[in-house]
């Protein structure tokens, strides 16, 4: 079921997710399930459980929108139940992130160029899976979303000043959307 997204300035959106309880099957699958159809509405690349009001350690990506860019994205999906970063490269790459939580804002953060990641896909099966390039960064930015961390976190403090009235205008609620949003 599609869920609204929580904007900027909603509490979910800065507390460390709890792990999820993978006993739980049919909690989890529902909550995939929600975050799939959310994110297909959206038109986003990837979302956190957090992102959906869920302080669970729950995230999945969708790299087939990015395709057209990125022709190694084509089959890239994942779901990630209670990821972990087991390795990350030292070397640092920049990209320009969005983020349906923060409409309207982009900004280029620098994030590890690669890293290995310990999950459980939708199937509740152990998966080890070393990740680079944009799917790397797609996967980072959810993470992060994990541990109560937004991309505007990670700017430049002279780019995140220049942000900080859009990031109240969002935050009060002054902001368009074409997806469900709310702010709590």
């Amino acid at each position: 079921m599609i869920q609204p997204i929580y904007l900027y300035g909603s509490e979910v959106l800065r507390a460390r997710a709890q792990e999820a309880d993978l006993s739980r099957k049919e909690e989890l699958t529902q909550l995939i399930t929600d975050l799939k159809d959310t994110l297909a509405k959206a038109d986003g690349c990837g979302l956190a459980a957090p992102q959906i009001g869920v302080s669970l350690r729950v995230l999945i990506v969708d790299g087939t929108v990015m395709a057209d860019v990125y022709d190694y994205l084509a089959d890239f999906k994942r779901v990630m139940i209670n990821p972990v970063v087991l390795e990350e490269s030292e070397k640092k790459c920049e990209f320009n992130e969005g983020c349906l939580s923060i409409p309207g804002i982009y900004a280029d953060v620098q994030r590890p160029e690669s890293m290995t990641v310990r999950y459980f896909n939708e199937n509740f099966e152990e998966v080890t899976e070393k990740l680079d390039r944009f799917a790397c960064r797609m996967v980072q930015h959810e993470m992060s979303h994990l541990d109560g961390v937004v991309f505007t976190d990670l700017v430049a403090p002279i780019r995140k000043k220049m942000l900080s009235k859009k990031l109240v205008n969002i935050s009060h609620g002054k902001v368009s959307v074409h997806y469900k949003a709310k702010i709590k």
